[in-house]
């Protein structure tokens, strides 16, 4: 299925917004400051994946980085929205996941260039079905956990995030319009690492959803 089909079937905006280095032991871990307003970067809608489908590690990469987040989902026009009435505006929840291209983000952090060729390739945001905001009783304290094959890589909880999620629906709608279905990416807790082709993934927001995706290399027409 295209991704674009997906974002529709899963009743899914225009725009991904992500939120960088909102767990400050992630963001020690790859030697970033931990920031004192929210670090954001788009990702396309062309990058989501369905669950059980298969994340394609680009040529000439054996391997992407798996970042597991909860995703937030819009529920109406949101523009200038008060922190205290943000709450209002969020439609539901998913979980999922910010891969990254690690050595082609590094490459253009050093140059001061953008990261939208790591994080915004085709298959680079798997993302589990729509939770109804009426399920998720506390966003403010999910478990969010991924494993590798049997391997457990990263386990935290949301209510370690830096900017909470009123925050960042306020601050990301005064500075761009939110609609309908669009996603937020809240960030991702520490133990962040490489996942390589052949290798599966699986990650859940705890008593609420699982995700399943296989990792393979991408193949374009005409290359064996």
């Amino acid at each position: 299925m295209a991704a674009s089909s997906l974002a529709s079937l899963l009743g899914l905006g225009t725009k991904i917004v992500a939120v960088g280095r909102n767990y400050a032991a992630h963001a020690k871990e790859l030697g970033n400051a931990v920031p004192k307003e929210p670090v954001l970067f788009m990702k396309p809608t062309s990058s989501y994946l369905q669950n059980g489908g298969t994340i394609e590690v680009p040529h000439p990469l054996e391997s992407l980085d798996h970042e597991v987040e909860l995703a937030v989902v819009i529920g109406r026009k949101a523009r200038d929205v008060a922190e205290a009435t943000a709450w209002d505006y969020v439609g539901g929840y998913a979980l999922a996941l910010d891969m990254t291209a690690r050595e082609i983000q590094s490459s253009a952090k050093s140059a001061g260039l953008p990261w939208t060729v790591a994080k915004g390739q085709d298959t680079f945001t798997p993302i589990s079905e729509i939770l109804p905001k009426s399920k998720v009783t506390d966003p403010d304290n999910l478990e969010l956990w991924l494993k590798v094959d049997d391997e457990f890589r990263q386990k935290g909880s949301t209510k370690d995030m830096i900017f909470k999620i009123p925050y960042l629906v306020s601050h990301i709608s005064s500075i761009m319009t939110l609609l309908e279905g669009d996603v937020i990416l809240t960030g991702t807790p520490q133990g962040v690492g490489p996942v390589r082709v052949g290798q599966k993934i699986t990650a859940g927001i705890t008593g609420l959803v699982d995700v399943y995706f296989d990792v393979q290399k991408r193949r374009r027409p005409g290359t064996h």
